[in-house]
């Protein structure tokens, strides 16, 4: 069986012929196996010292508003480092408590407050604790939370008239914003030219953390333009930053598996990560892995795996998407599917949620209702492969092989986003 909900769950896309046969490998164990062996992020033990600190804090005076933001400072930098949800959680709790109690600065505290919802995909949340935020002081920080939230939420219109009040080609909040503005309308020279301004910026001001998320992000980017030499150094930048990075970890290991098909390597890195990092999608990385390989058994356990770890309530709304499409393609549960979709539709209506809606359609064999709303809601307003991949399975299965055809070839040159499991299926088309 195919998976093809695996390919949510890529965290950079690239674009290389298929027929390619990959003569110069790019990775080199010996550059990135010293950062497999580290089990413990550093960021990890100073947040616990430090939060230990102002927990202590807050226990001796509970409106301590201070404290309380702080250590949910040090729970944002906990659940980045470990993936553990109830840090997330956590950091939500003291937040929510600090807007509560805050009689000063309380926008800073709104502004925390919505990025932590975006990170648990309560998008409509997070643009009102921005709008209470913009509404006490109308600066740019609200403005780009603003404009976070509302491009999560496919308000594409309101989005750009955030990011144009921002304006600034000297400003790295603005750049990278604009690079995600850019990749979203399918430019993806002007998505990589503004990384790299943004980079540049971020390097001279000898910012960790700026340069960190410079270089992962670039590295995604990198991989989207076929670079992918580019884009394994990047990753090791990143690591070189953070050795427990697990982003730039399962990076490289997506070179190694969609590029250099070597998915016993790509296995070793995904085992490393786990041994400290946890997070629901990696078992699904894993289980296509398997699937690659027509070991059947192991890619049953480990979407055994990924949903007993999602049944955690505290999951919340983060993988509706990818629950919907592993209850339709492996448990053909399609009613329950589309319940979830059409639910996550209502949160955000982007073009890629309503791409998996119709998608969804399309396995339960309602191939018209797939094309209705593929043709209203998707085609020509998303540049993601996944996306086309879907119009052009929806698209056959309505008897438009012309159609079909002109994905088939753009999908061949997606072929290292969508993974080699995935390249088959682009043949058969």
């Amino acid at each position: 069986m195919k998976l093809p909900y695996i390919l949510y769950l890529i965290i950079f896309s690239g674009s290389i012929f298929s027929c390619q046969i990959n003569e110069d490998k790019v990775l080199n164990s010996n550059e990135y196996d010293k950062f497999l062996k580290v089990t413990e992020s550093k960021i990890t033990g100073d947040s616990t010292l430090r939060l230990n600190f102002w927990n202590h804090k807050i226990q001796n005076d509970s409106i301590q508003i201070l404290a309380m933001a702080s250590a949910a400072g040090e729970y944002s930098k906990l659940f980045q480092a470990t993936g553990k949800i109830e840090y997330l959680k956590s950091a939500e709790a003291l937040l929510v408590q600090s807007v509560k109690k805050a009689a000063i600065k309380k926008e800073t505290y709104l502004l925390a407050l919505a990025q932590n919802y975006i990170s648990q995909h309560r998008f409509r949340e997070a643009k009102q604790a921005a709008l209470r935020a913009h509404k006490l002081v109308a600066n740019s920080s609200t403005q780009m939370v603003l404009f976070d939230a509302t491009m999560e939420l496919g308000e594409y219109a309101q989005a750009e008239e955030y990011l144009k009040s921002l304006a600034d080609q000297n400003n790295y909040n603005f750049l990278i914003r604009l690079a995600k503005w850019n990749d979203y309308k399918g430019k993806l020279d002007a998505t990589i030219r503004n990384m790299e301004k943004a980079k540049t910026i971020a390097e001279s001001s000898n910012n960790k953390g700026l340069m960190l998320w410079s270089y992962t992000n670039l590295a995604d980017y990198y991989g989207h333009a076929g670079k992918i030499k580019a884009s394994y150094e990047h990753y090791l930048m990143a690591l070189q930053l953070d050795p427990s990075n697990a982003y730039a970890k399962k990076g490289i290991a997506w070179i190694a598996y969609s590029y250099e098909k070597d998915p016993q390597e790509a296995l070793r890195i995904i085992d490393a990560i786990l041994t400290s990092y946890q997070a629901p999608d990696y078992f699904l990385f894993k289980a296509e892995i398997a699937a690659y390989q027509n070991d059947l058994s192991t890619k049953e356990i480990n979407i055994q795996k990924y949903t007993d770890m999602v049944k955690d309530d505290r999951y919340g709304e983060m993988y509706n998407t990818i629950n919907a499409l592993v209850l339709a393609e492996e448990e053909e549960d399609f009613d329950t599917a589309l319940r979830i979709m059409k639910k996550e539709v209502a949160n955000r209506e982007t073009p890629e949620t309503y791409d998996h809606l119709a998608y969804i359609f399309f396995l339960k064999g309602e191939y018209q209702k797939a094309l209705e709303i593929a043709k209203e809601f998707v085609q020509g307003k998303t540049f993601e492969p996944t996306a086309s991949l879907h119009l052009a399975q929806i698209y056959k299965a309505n008897g438009y092989e012309e159609k079909v055809k002109r994905f088939k070839k753009e999908l061949l040159e997606s072929s290292y986003e969508l993974g080699p499991l995935v390249v088959n299926e682009i043949h058969n088309l």
